[in-house]
């Protein structure tokens, strides 16, 4: 059964890290159809991949139907974030029918305009200090890989899947908060544009919510919730 829409947004896959569901992102893209494809950043993981080359042949699978999606007359563009903004020197180039650009203002079908950026200038850390920014992100993925096992668990009880990271940023009241900040952010930037909203990724949290008037759309991530936003051929998101 074929997936379509106007328009996909999708985030932070983070391949060639071992934590990206890839073929959970290769079933989807399979299964979609769209006119716009919006590649919102982190989808490459050229950090992990400096330290420790891991591309198995499924992430080129992933590359393969991106690809594939381009070749069949999809608009393709790719915003580079923080974890491959080493593409950021193609901006403005096309390779193999991707678009790079630093960011875009999409028109919906019912006129709306949205803001499509990563995010991750507005991220406190990651624009001030790199190396903590490196040290979540070696814990987050520590994070991750126990939550496989703890997962692994939960499953032999019976329980559903729960996500620790998750569980973490909701109670830890210094993440909430740089998350709030994060998000009004985003939104107060759209407003000083004159626009109808955002979308981006970045903070792995999949999120579809007002602030202030603006509409705000976080695409979640492909390493635990597997989630990407998407316009309706009427407009509706």
């Amino acid at each position: 059964m074929k997936l379509r829409y106007r328009t996909v947004w999708i985030s932070d896959t983070h391949l060639g890290s071992r934590s990206a569901q890839v073929k959970n992102l290769a079933y989807f893209l399979k299964q979609v159809r769209c006119k716009r494809l919006y590649l919102v950043g982190d989808i490459v993981d050229m950090h992990c991949l400096r330290h420790r080359w891991y591309w198995p042949v499924a992430h080129n699978e992933v590359v393969r139907r991106l690809l594939k999606i381009a070749k069949k007359g999809a608009e393709v563009i790719f915003i580079p974030g923080n974890h491959d903004a080493a593409a950021r020197q193609y901006l403005f180039l096309e390779f193999g029918g991707l678009q790079f650009r630093h960011e875009a203002v999409h028109t919906t079908a019912d006129g709306r305009k949205l803001l499509v950026t990563h995010g991750d200038q507005f991220d406190f850390v990651v624009q001030n200090a790199p190396w903590l920014a490196a040290l979540g992100t070696w814990a987050y993925d520590l994070l991750v890989m126990a939550n496989r096992y703890y997962n692994g668990l939960r499953w032999c009880f019976g329980l559903p899947y729960s996500s620790l990271s998750r569980t973490i940023k909701l109670k830890v009241k210094s993440a909430c908060k740089v998350i709030s900040n994060f998000e009004e952010m985003l939104a107060k930037d759209a407003h000083r544009r004159g626009l109808d909203g955002v979308v981006c990724g970045h903070i792995h949290m999949a999120e579809a919510r007002l602030i202030d008037g603006i509409q705000y759309y976080n695409c979640g991530d492909w390493i635990e919730s597997c989630t990407c936003v998407v316009e309706h051929m009427d407009g509706r998101i």
